[in-house]
Formats: C-alpha cells, structure tokens, sequence
C-alpha cells in the first residue's frame, strides 16, 4: 500500500529565505558534500538533527507542501545513492534506493544551502505501485554506472550539460529533435535497464510521442557532466526526476524516477505482469 502523504507541517516550518548572491559566493563541492553526507546520516538515522536546517525550512514531498520531520521519522537503510553537487545555484541533488519497516523506496532528493542552513527541500519518492518501480534492481543496475569525475579538458560546459538534457526531454513531444545519443548509452527507468553491459547499449528504444514535460527545474554537476531535472510529467503532471550524464557530448546514462500517485503503475499494465511477458526488460548483468 502506497504510503500517504502528510501535508501537515511541523512546527517552525516555513519558506526559506536565501541570498543567492552570498550563497553561491560561499559555495563549494566541499560543502555540498556535507549536505550530502548529512542527508544521508538523516535517512539512516531517522532524524533531521543532522542537518544545520534553516531557520525557516520549505519541504515539498512529490511537489506539495509536506513535513521533513513527518518523511524522517523512521530511519531507513541506505541501500545504494549518488549525489550531484551544483556549485552555481548551491544545490544538492541526491538520488537513494533505501529500505526500512515500511518498505523499500527509491529517492530523488533536492536541497539547498539557504539562510543559516540547508533548505529548502524537494523530495520525490517512490515505492511499490510507482513507474517501473523495483528498488532491488534499480541499485542493482545503478551501482555498476561510472558517475565519477571528468577530466576538466574533457567536460562539457553548463549550457551544453542542458542543451543534451533537452533534447532527450524535448523528444517527448517532438519528435523531429535531433538527440545526442552515445553509444554506449544505458537508461535506467524505474527498475527497467536498456544496458547488457555491451559496447553497442542504447538508449534510443523508443520514447512516447504527444507527451509534454514541463516545468523544468536544472540542477548541473559540470564536474560529473550530469545533469538533473525536476518536472512535470505529461497530461496528469506527475512529479518526476530525469537526471542525465554526458560525455564527450553524447548521453551515456540516463535515469528516470517518477511517482504515479494512487493510480497504479502510472496507469498503464501492471510492473509485474510487463515482467512476465518481457523478462528482458531486467537484464542480469554478472
């Protein structure tokens, strides 16, 4: 059973209020990587005592208005994760395969360093019933991904980080882009993998077609050539996580994380029985 969200707010919970100007002067991968660090101990601990908060913190759970203290209130098990660290805005992008008494999730987490602290926070969760979902097999598949530093000669600048990004996103809807797609490439889609683990992987399967995705919000990782996106996912909007990694230009990874709701898989056949009819959509790879 999907777990319902709170949308009552803890007390003190509020809008965060930043300089930009100020936080981005101070920012650094060193600090980002102790958000991370602190996010995680979060997760496994069950508390947000360890994190340096805002005065004021902004928590959206699938992009509504929720309660951090509500989401942290049991730890969970970090079971694999990878963060990105956007220097420019001052972000942290986390994404999380964890497990605990109420079950296995998968995260796609969003803070900032804002006024006195981390905050605000955007968290998208998912569980059993979401898009693809298959936790097991999604830190499976993930943790044998190099997201690992790139050489400074050999990155790809912010606008081009985003331009890839795009075009990959922009297809959805038209279908005359032009995407820059690598080979090898593999997507990881819930807990559905493109990858064999060969040099001819792709990521161009097949996208819908007439599907708008909208409200795009960017996190950049120039060091990593990565790229996150938080959006809206087609006619129902549905809160989702595309986050990509480019090199030399070319798409290499690309994993997705989106939440159905209460409608089951996204309204389309069930995961388990899109399993039984094509066992090749989870690939084993050892």
């Amino acid at each position: 059973m999907k777990r319902k969200l709170l949308a009552i707010l803890a007390a003190g919970t509020g809008l965060a209020i930043s300089s930009p100007a100020a936080a981005q002067s101070a920012c650094s991968r060193d600090l980002l990587q102790g958000i991370s660090d602190s996010w995680i101990a979060a997760l496994e601990q069950g508390t947000m005592m360890t994190m340096q908060l805002g005065e004021w913190v902004d928590y959206n759970e699938n992009f509504r208005r929720s309660s951090l203290g509500v989401f942290l209130d049991h730890p969970r098990q970090v079971d694999w994760s990878m963060s990105l660290f956007d220097t420019t805005t001052c972000q942290v992008y986390v994404e999380a395969v964890v497990s605990s008494e109420n079950g296995p999730e998968v995260l796609a987490s969003r803070m900032g360093n804002g006024f006195f602290g981390v905050g605000p926070f955007n968290n998208i969760v998912t569980d059993e019933g979401d898009w693809l979902f298959d936790a097991e097999r999604t830190a499976y598949y993930a943790s044998r991904e190099d997201w690992g530093i790139i050489p400074e000669a050999e990155r790809s600048s912010r606008a081009e980080l985003i331009a890839a990004a795009d075009a990959y996103l922009d297809l959805f809807n038209d279908p005359s882009v032009e995407v820059p797609w690598g080979t090898p490439c593999a997507r990881l889609e819930g807990g559905v993998y493109t990858g064999r683990g060969l040099p001819t992987d792709t990521c161009n399967v097949g996208v819908p077609s007439g599907v708008e995705l909208i409200d795009r919000e960017y996190l950049v990782d120039e060091a990593r050539g990565a790229v996150n996106v938080f959006l809206k996912f087609g006619s129902s909007q549905r809160p989702d996580s595309h986050t990509f990694r480019i090199e030399n230009g070319k798409l290499r990874y690309v994993h997705t994380v989106t939440n159905c709701g209460d409608e089951d898989n996204c309204g389309f056949t069930p995961f388990a029985e899109m399993k039984a009819n094509n066992p090749d959509m989870q690939p084993d790879l050892d």
